[in-house]
């Protein structure tokens, strides 16, 4: 991917377009989307990030060139497997409490991507063995994360730092095991 697409820049364009995700759910909800279908999910992913958008409206044009482009780059990431994939979050400088509820928003969408497309038996069995399955009560669980009152900053950084990581590899690792439901489903 040439050109990295910002979080902040994508949010904002969704706003402005009115649609009803965030940065964070749009880009979880595309890396699980890849990982169950891969390449053909992504009209189907884009429709659902737009829904509800006035399709002549020239904001939603520049929000849709902006999806296309964080499509192209996130399935590049998880298909060269070369671990250069990163979930698309706020930057270190944004407060931890805004950072991690955009972690949890991005593990929703992630989630919903897994299971928000046509079940086949192949794909239940493969989401409730692990170590998919361990991964999806993992990321359950960051959904309601929070930040503790009583910890301190630097304790909620390395925290937060380890659960990206997490989430990181997770990803990965999701797409590599799904790599046979993928194959099924383009035949």
């Amino acid at each position: 991917m040439n050109e990295k697409l910002g979080f902040d820049e994508l949010d904002e364009s969704l706003r402005r377009c009115g649609a009803s995700w965030d940065a964070a759910q749009a880009h979880g909800l595309l890396t699980g989307r890849l990982a169950v279908a891969g390449v053909p999910s992504g009209p189907d992913w884009l429709a659902q990030v737009l829904e509800g958008t006035d399709e002549t409206n020239a904001l939603r044009l520049e929000c849709q060139k902006a999806l296309d482009s964080l499509y192209q780059g996130t399935f590049w990431q998880l298909s060269e497997r070369l671990s250069e994939f990163m979930p698309l979050l706020p930057d270190d400088d944004v407060d931890v409490g805004a950072r991690t509820m955009a972690l949890a928003h991005w593990c929703e969408g992630f989630l919903h991507g897994l299971v928000s497309s046509q079940h086949e038996q192949a794909l239940k069995d493969k989401l409730a063995a692990e170590p998919l399955s361990d991964i999806i009560r993992d990321m359950l669980q960051i959904t309601r994360a929070d930040i503790g009152e009583e910890s301190d900053n630097e304790s909620n950084e390395a925290a937060y730092a380890e659960i990206v990581e997490y989430i990181r590899v997770a990803a990965q690792l999701a797409y590599e095991e799904l790599t046979d439901i993928r194959h099924a489903e383009e035949q």
